[in-house]
């Protein structure tokens, strides 16, 4: 059941329903809300605006659907997913069944290591969940969804707008991040505006290879050559344009990276090759222990820094709780942060996060003693009891790509 798929914990939208106040009498409230979505009667809430820190410093806005919203929202995915899954490009990663961010990850370290690439383009989309055309979004819908009320459905929580500091705002464009549908409905916009484009694009205009990996409106593709590298760029803008998108100016670049990316640039004097970050990760042109051509992979300097803060914050907040609890909470915390990043080649990193949590709650002991001072055997003490050690937790990309792609 749809219902028993949200989460429990999760904050309430604009009606201030919890999940836990929805069970009670569920069943008689699901028989009621199926019968308004069938007789046309539902209507949708607006979404209730919430913002969360960036890692950059600015705010991110989120929308929190009201609790049937989601219950229907669910429902219409899981119907939409079962559609579009026989069309999505196998280059699509975010936000799909049985797709996660680490087959991205691998998939382009494999094709950067495997095809002729030289060139990668680095492209961010300015502002994409803010600016999606929804008379676009409504077209490329109706090309596959033949059902009317499925689309009335989408279009009445497109327009029901957001409620922020207790005032009603109208949203003309984009689609709310953070509800149900909109990890879908970006994937079936790019799925027109991008995924079949660039296809055709390197079937028909490109001679060398292109390689290409999406996840959500973030995309990476890499090329063999660089006027083609130039020429992709120049009509990716103009074909962003037509559908009301534009590439961010300071964030979108074409550097050169690959296997011969170090030698053509030692050659012409320019240093070591750029790096680009995708997926919480940035990417290195290097070499392994055998001298061969390596992709590595380090965790985001700025991410981190903007974790180490998060928890520093968090740390002052329990400065007062028993040492046991904070350090089965840092057990947990650490534990979760490097199921993600620990991937081969980023230990060292981890390392150095590590140390820096542990000096962090350090500082809160300290601040909170009476002495004012705490010896570093005893924190020792602490650190190898509650704080995990950082050990490669994935498999070489190459391997896992393989296992999911057998030949």
């Amino acid at each position: 059941m749809v219902f028993y798929a949200l989460k429990r914990k999760a904050a309430p939208g604009v009606d201030g329903v919890t999940w836990e106040e929805y069970e009670s009498g569920l069943e008689g409230r699901l028989v009621d809300l199926h019968s308004r979505v069938h007789r046309g009667a539902y209507r949708a809430q607006p979404s209730r605006r919430v913002f969360i820190p960036k890692p950059d410093g600015r705010q991110r806005p989120l929308g929190v659907a009201a609790l049937e919203d989601k219950i229907v929202q669910h429902a219409v995915v899981a119907i939409l997913n079962q559609i579009y899954e026989e069309d999505f490009r196998g280059f699509s990663y975010g936000f799909r069944p049985g797709r996660s961010q680490h087959q991205a990850l691998d998939a382009l370290y494999v094709a950067i290591t495997r095809k002729k690439v030289s060139f990668v383009l680095d492209a961010d989309i300015r502002g994409f969940f803010d600016n999606l055309d929804r008379g676009w979004l409504l077209k490329f819908l109706q090309h596959r969804v033949a059902d009317p009320r499925m689309l009335r459905l989408i279009q009445k929580w497109l327009e029901a707008g957001v409620m922020e500091e207790g005032e009603w705002k109208d949203t003309e464009m984009g689609t709310p991040q953070g509800s149900v549908t909109s990890p879908l409905l970006a994937n079936i916009y790019l799925h027109y505006v991008f995924d079949l484009w660039v296809d055709a694009w390197r079937k028909k205009c490109a001679h060398g290879d292109v390689a290409v990996v999406r996840y959500a409106d973030d995309n990476v593709v890499g090329f063999q050559y660089r006027a083609e590298a130039d020429r992709f760029l120049t009509e990716f803008r103009e074909r962003l344009g037509k559908f009301g998108l534009e590439l961010h100016p300071d964030k979108t670049r074409r550097i050169e990276f690959g296997r011969f990316a170090e030698r053509d640039r030692k050659q012409k004097g320019e240093g070591k090759p750029e790096t680009f970050d995708f997926l919480g990760f940035t990417h290195i042109s290097g070499k392994d222990r055998n001298g061969n051509f390596a992709v590595k992979r380090h965790t985001i300097g700025k991410r981190m820094r903007g974790k180490l803060a998060e928890l520093k914050q968090q740390l002052r907040q329990r400065m007062h709780e028993p040492v046991a609890d904070t350090g089965k909470w840092l057990k947990s915390v650490v534990q979760g942060y490097f199921n993600y990043h620990a991937v081969p080649g980023n230990t060292d990193t981890l390392r150095v996060f590590r140390w820096r949590v542990t000096r962090l709650w350090r500082q809160v002991l300290i601040r909170r003693g009476q002495r004012g001072y705490l010896n570093w055997a005893r924190m020792r003490r602490l650190d190898e009891r509650w704080i995990p050690i950082p050990r490669v937790l994935h498999p070489y990309p190459r391997v896992r790509f393989d296992a999911s792609h057998p030949r």
